[in-house]
Parts: structure tokens; sequence; C-alpha cells
């Protein structure tokens, strides 16, 4: 034996030199963001503008349905019934180290009756009566640990847990960021309704204009005929757009787990708004801010644990067994009552299974490398996504502002050329070009609006905010 265990624990002491530790990740990051620190950004906003940040915008109606989705959408309460597995099932694998057994008892009760011969009755026996035999017992196992099992289990436990809240997190940060995506993607929607519900009542006065011209022989009917198309496109428009916003109505409600409520119950107004600023931030606020990033983080520590479980897997284990229990007969004339308790050891040292122990411990090395470089990916992609967002952020609100003064010159200049065509001062084709200039201009002004406020949603999601960072475990406690 003493071979055996000597070729044991050198090649535990082998595995254990070869495969302990882990990578340290890569996660390191620029000072500062390429994007440019314009209007977009606020260095006076305080960070934790972020934690609920739908409330920047200023919408009593975004931040009621944002709270709602919160509470009771399906997505929420799916990520809150996964939270609450993933904290069961690590509390259960440290229950697994505490000692285990069961208490166990029976009774029988046995009616002998003797049909001929004589009765024989003495102590301990008894060929004709009621006997009754009760037992009860209770049997413990329970594996000391000597090598600190538990602590690997508890620190893979720990890992498990917190990337499950993170995951949390990051479910309703989303949730967030879609519904208020697709609040104001309906706003948008509306926006273009009325100015479409706008052109049918500009087109149908020129309508009338053209054809009033054309019976006073002022205008052709040529005219009346082009305007009379206009209008039929502007109201072929102006349908589809209803359509379009009530089905984005419908998509609104189902994220807030109000689907089956009819789409009048979320009224979508006409106004834009005012694109929020965002925090000025660091890149290096992406590991504590990103729940994505703080995921990975934590699943680094899980694997950890797991590899560590499998590297003490070459040292022995010692399981102690006791056992107590009592045993009662009672016959005619005759009773007696037993107690006893058993204690008993065992230790198995693995001698055999060494190799597929090596080659699990290599395979949960791998995973954990697998662990680290997810890792290192998701702090990668935290800062390419927010740096873009910001850089697009900008651009967009340059956009809107240009095109806001583009839309009111447009604006002025068609109602000037209407008006000089029902006087006769323009012909119906110049009238026509400065509303198509005004329209055109108009429709890029909404669509640039829209996109700049989705792209603040954006922006709030890539640099972590909708969640409260203070609230989560700490990566001390998910290591």
């Amino acid at each position: 034996m003493r071979p055996a265990a000597t070729l044991t624990a050198g090649l535990a002491c082998f595995a254990l030199a070869a495969c302990a530790g882990a990578r340290k990740p890569d996660e390191r990051l620029p000072t500062a963001y390429e994007a440019p620190r314009g209007a977009a950004v606020s260095p006076t906003l305080p960070a934790t503008a972020l934690e609920a940040w739908w409330t920047q915008f200023g919408d009593p109606q975004l931040d009621t349905l944002i709270d709602q989705a919160l509470k009771q959408s399906p997505d929420a309460r799916s990520a809150a019934a996964r939270l609450r597995e993933a904290r069961v099932t690590a509390d259960s694998a440290l229950i697994a180290f505490l000692p285990q057994g069961n208490a166990s008892g029976s009774t029988k009760e046995t009616h002998t009756t003797q049909t001929s011969g004589t009765v024989i009755n003495i102590p301990g026996f008894s060929s004709s009566g009621t006997s009754t035999t009760s037992t009860g017992n209770l049997n413990v196992s329970w594996e000391v640990d000597l090598f600190g099992r538990i602590f690997a289990v508890a620190k893979a436990a720990k890992g498990d847990a917190a990337a499950a809240r993170f995951d949390y997190e990051a479910t309703r940060s989303s949730l967030a960021a879609n519904v208020a995506d697709t609040y104001f993607q309906a706003r948008g929607l509306a926006i273009q309704l009325e100015d479409a519900n706008e052109t049918v009542r500009i087109e149908s006065d020129l309508s009338r204009v053209a054809e009033e011209k054309a019976r006073r022989g002022l205008g052709s009917t040529a005219d009346a005929d082009r305007v009379a198309g206009d209008l039929a496109q502007a109201k072929a428009q102006a349908a589809s757009l209803a359509a379009e916003l009530q089905a984005t109505q419908r998509t609104l409600l189902v994220l807030v787990g109000r689907g089956i409520e009819p789409t009048a119950s979320v009224p979508i107004g006409t106004t834009i708004g005012q694109v929020p600023q965002v925090p000025a931030t660091l890149p290096s606020d992406l590991l504590a801010r990103r729940p994505d990033v703080r995921e990975a983080r934590a699943r680094i520590a899980s694997q950890v644990g797991r590899k560590i479980y499998d590297e003490l897997a070459f040292f022995p284990t010692f399981d102690f067994t006791p056992g107590i229990g009592v045993q009662k007969v009672k016959q005619p004339g005759y009773s007696s009552g037993t107690r006893y308790w058993s204690i008993g050891a065992q230790v198995t040292q693995p001698v055999l299974s060494i190799p597929k122990l090596l080659a699990d411990l290599k395979a949960q090395d791998a995973r954990t490398e697998q662990a680290v470089i997810a890792y290192e990916k998701a702090v990668q992609t935290a800062y390419g996504e927010a740096d873009s967002a910001l850089v697009r952020l900008d651009s967009d609100r340059r956009r809107v502002d240009l095109l806001t003064d583009g839309e009111a010159r447009a604006r002025r200049a068609f109602d000037a050329s209407r008006t000089g065509y029902a006087r006769g001062l323009n012909d119906l084709q110049t009238t026509l070009g400065a509303e198509q200039t005004w329209r055109s201009t108009r429709s890029q002004l909404t669509g640039a609006q829209v996109q700049a406020l989705r792209r603040a949603v954006q922006t709030y999601k890539a640099l972590g905010g909708g969640w409260p960072a203070s609230a989560t475990p700490t990566d001390k406690e998910a290591r």
C-alpha cells in the first residue's frame, strides 16, 4: 500500500502544479472615449442618472410604461424566476456538505391462531396470539472535508448566483430599453401620421383651388387631375401609417405585460420632445456598470471554483457513518426492547481513476480559459458599443439641429408659394415643387428626431444604464 500511496500523492501534486490558478484576464481600456464630447454629453450630470435613465426624457407616460414592464411583463417575471432558481441551486450545492441522513421506522403486527395441538407460549415465542414488532433507525452519512472542497463549491456557487443576478439585471435593462425604443417608434409614427393627415388637408385645399381655377378657365384640368392624384397618394400614406402605428402600439402593450388590452389604452402623443444628455463617464466605468460584463466576470469565478474542486478530487475522501436504532417486540406474556448504535468510517483514495481525473481537470482548465476569453470579449464589446453610440448620438443631435432650421425655411417657402398660386402669381408646378421640398425636409426631420431619441436609449444602455450598480453583489463577493 505504501508505494501506491506515494504514487497517488505524486500524481496529485503533479496535477495541481500543472493546472493550479487561472490566467488574469486582459481588461485594459482606453483612458477616454474617442467620441467627441459635444452637446450630447453633460459633464455636470451625475452618473446616478444612468440608473433610471428613462426619467431624463421628461415623459411621464414613458416612466409609467417602463415601471409597469419591470413589474409585470413576462420577461421580467421570467428573469426573476431564473434568479430564484439560481440562488436555491447555489444553496443546495453547499447543503450537500452537511450531514445527510434519514430516519426510518416500521411496525409489524402478526396474528397467529393454532388450529390443533398444544399451544406453546414461552418467553420469546408463542404459537398462537398477537405479536408486534416495532423498529426505528437514524442513519447518517457525512463527508468530513479536510481539504476545503466546500470552499471550492462555495466559490462556484457564489459565482453562479452572482452571474444569475447580473443576467437578471441585464434582462431588465434590455426590457426598459426595448420599451423606450418601441415607444419612440410609436411616437415617430404618430407624428408621421399627423403630418400625413396635414398633407391630406393641404392637398385637399390645393385640389379645390385647382378645380375652381379649371372651372373658371384660369387653369387646365390636367393641373386638377395631378393634384387629385397627389391627394389619393397622401390618403393612402395616411392609412398605411395608421395601421403601422396600431401594430406598434400592440407590440408596446405586449412588452409591458398588457398584451390583451385594446391599443387605445396606450395613447401616443405627437410631440417629439428633447433628446437628453448623457453623463460624462470613463471607459473603465463599464467594468462596474455593464451587467453583461459583470456577469462574464462572475462566470470566471464560477469556473475557477469548479477547477479547484476538480483539483481536490485527487485527494482522499473521508466518510463518517454513525447510526442509532431501537427495536421493541411484544408477544403474549413477553415483551422486550433493544437499543443500539453504530459508527463507521470509510476512506477513498483515487488510484486507477487518476488518468480520468487528469483528463477532467484539463477539460475544466479549458472551460476556465473560455470564461476568461468571454470576459475579455465582453469588455471590448462594451467599449465598442459605448464609443460608437456616443459618436452616433452626437451626430444625430447635430443633424436634428440642421434639419430643424431647414424645415422651418422650407415651410415658409411653401406657404408663400401656395398663397401666390391661390392669387394667380405662381403656377402649379412651382407650388408643388415647394410643397415637395417642405414635405421631404419635414419627413427627414421627424426621422432624425426619432432616431436621436432611440440613439439616446441605445447610448444609455451601452453605458450600463438601467440598473442600480450599488445594489448588486460586488466583484469581491463573486470571486
